[in-house]
């Protein structure tokens, strides 16, 4: 590994393990969430909430992160990369305790946006400093070292969290953030120089109000679409169509600006633009299905939280070893030989969603689980960080901004539309077994199948809860074929985005053109030595 100029290897390492627990951080409450999402819905052990509620939970989270995350970049080159940093982590863990003592699911909601700031704060500045830790090879494989923190995160988030749930009330999953981010701060304290940018940007408030505002607006058009079941009533339509103008109102402020915070210039070159459309498309089909696994486990299935967890260990699994393989794989065959097969895998194993049911051997269920993370860590890994090493270093934190925003915008839109699609396959599955049940057992039954089988429950109605769990599992299939179709429109991106450079005339009988541009494009050894030296020559670093 290439050593800084500026830093031992030694603190090099230290520092990259500071930073893998703050990514874990994040990685953990979001794979923590999705196994307390049955609780939560739980009249009884949980908070009542809603298939709306629980999208605006887990939504307003991801909302808040990925409209932010460009804001808390130009405020690391300005302030510092550190100081943000801890900040992010003091907000998160504040949030977290408001979390897990919220009354109601309006507080979890209020809550979790909270924690979608601090993470904001965490993720750009975590990535810059990692970029003006490392240069040359080492950047890249500090990258992909970093990006193992994912896998980890998704083993032991649904793990602990059912290990809580089963001996605590749901509140503990957020409570366990806390002792993570105190050791993440000491060695921040410790270990880690104030990097910050020599040319500070402006903070963008017309663009943070814009982009927030149009997310939001857009996502609450999709999300009440669901809870009517209908598409054109005006306020389903309204706020999508508000939404879809005031993003392009921020587009807009963005390109008129000469230092904007979100660059949208970036996204209009063909391999960065393609490759981060590519892996927003992949992160949205992700939050669906993750959001559907949930329920049909522990729902469905009828597993505890704690089986749930376990039962998703192969999907952490295959994510940790996919991502270092998937980079030995790239080193040897280029990036879109390797990527593109193993976005389309993911595609369809999301697809193969549509053939689970009530009594799927586990086996298979765990087989398929185990490809599905062994292929997305392939993909995310190695185009991850052929995007970040290919960023000038000066524009870090605002750079790895972009990334990030467009992965989490797929992740929220993700989560709106695969919800909505389940709530509204569901009620119109579930409507013909309500015929001559009361009135208040067919609004109950109607909002969700959590509702349904406990107040089938209630009345001593073993059929009606029958019938919610086959119209789930039909909803899950319509559900999947969507992700699924998504998912394959996202492989074609990147297999466009990633063809190799038109050849010169001159170079029309060389040998190995296909190798030798992809190898230009993924952010090979040489380019960023280069790029990271080139950098650094003109860069003064400040550090306190």
């Amino acid at each position: 590994m290439t050593t800084s100029p500026t830093l031992p290897k030694s603190r090099q390492q230290l520092i990259l393990a500071v930073l893998m627990l703050c990514s874990l951080l994040i990685w953990l409450d979001n794979t923590v969430l999705s196994t307390t999402l049955e609780t939560l819905a739980d009249p009884g052990r949980g908070l009542d909430a809603t298939p709306a509620e629980l999208q605006w939970a887990t939504g307003s989270y991801t909302l808040a992160f990925a409209t932010l995350m460009f804001t808390a970049g130009a405020l690391g080159d300005r302030f510092g990369h550190r100081t943000v940093l801890a900040i992010g982590l003091v907000v998160f863990a504040g949030s977290s305790v408001w979390a897990a003592y919220a009354g109601d699911a309006d507080q979890l909601i209020a809550a979790r946006a909270a924690m979608g700031v601090g993470s904001a704060l965490i993720m750009p500045a975590n990535l810059a400093i990692l970029m003006w830790t490392f240069t040359g090879p080492a950047r890249s494989t500090a990258i992909a070292i970093s990006s193992t923190s994912a896998g980890v995160g998704m083993a032991a988030g649904p793990v602990l969290a059912g290990l809580l749930l089963d001996h605590f009330w749901w509140g503990s999953v957020f409570l366990v953030n806390v002792p993570v981010v105190v050791l993440a701060l000491i060695g921040i304290a410790v270990l880690v120089p104030n990097f910050r940018s020599p040319e500070p940007r402006p903070l963008d408030p017309a663009g943070m109000l814009l982009s927030v505002t149009g997310l939001a607006a857009l996502a609450y058009g999709l999300i009440r679409a669901g809870q009517v079941t209908a598409w054109t009533r005006i306020d389903v339509w309204a706020p999508i169509v508000v939404g879809l103008i005031l993003l392009a109102a921020f587009v807009r402020v963005e390109m008129r600006s000469k230092m904007p915070s979100f660059d949208p210039r970036l996204l209009a070159q063909r391999i960065f633009g393609g490759g981060n459309v590519a892996l927003g498309l992949l992160l949205f089909a992700v939050a669906a299905v993750t959001f559907y696994n949930a329920f049909y486990l522990q729902g469905a299935r009828g597993y505890s939280p704690i089986e749930a967890g376990l039962a998703g260990l192969p999907t952490a699994l295959g994510a940790t070893l996919g991502a270092p393989l998937g980079a030995r794989l790239v080193r040897r065959w280029s990036l879109r030989p390797v990527t593109a097969p193993a976005l389309i895998v993911a595609a369809l194993t999301m697809g193969a969603y549509g053939l689970f049911g009530l009594q799927t051997p586990l086996v298979w269920i765990e087989i398929l689980l185990l490809v599905q993370g062994l292929s997305i860590g392939m993909v995310l890994g190695p185009v991850t960080a052929a995007l970040i090493s290919s960023l000038p270093l000066d524009r870090a934190g605002a750079g790895a901004a972009v990334t990030n925003t467009v992965r989490q915008t797929g992740s929220v839109i993700g989560i709106a539309v695969g919800g909505t699609i389940m709530s509204i396959v569901y009620r119109r599955a579930i409507e013909p077994s309500l015929g001559d049940a009361p009135e208040s057992v067919q609004e109950r039954a109607r909002i969700s199948a959590e509702q349904a089988r406990h107040v089938a429950t209630e009345i001593d109605r073993p059929a009606l809860a029958r019938a919610a769990d086959d119209a789930f599992i039909h909803a899950m299939h319509v559900g999947a074929a969507c992700i699924m179709l998504i998912a394959l429109f996202g492989a074609a991106v990147l297999v466009l985005s990633l063809r190799p450079a038109e050849k010169p005339a001159e170079s029309v009988h060389e040998p190995e053109p296909d190798r030798e541009n992809s190898n230009s494009v993924t952010g090979a050894a040489a380019r960023p030595e280069t790029d990271g030296q080139t950098a650094r020559k003109g860069d003064v670093v400040s550090s306190h």
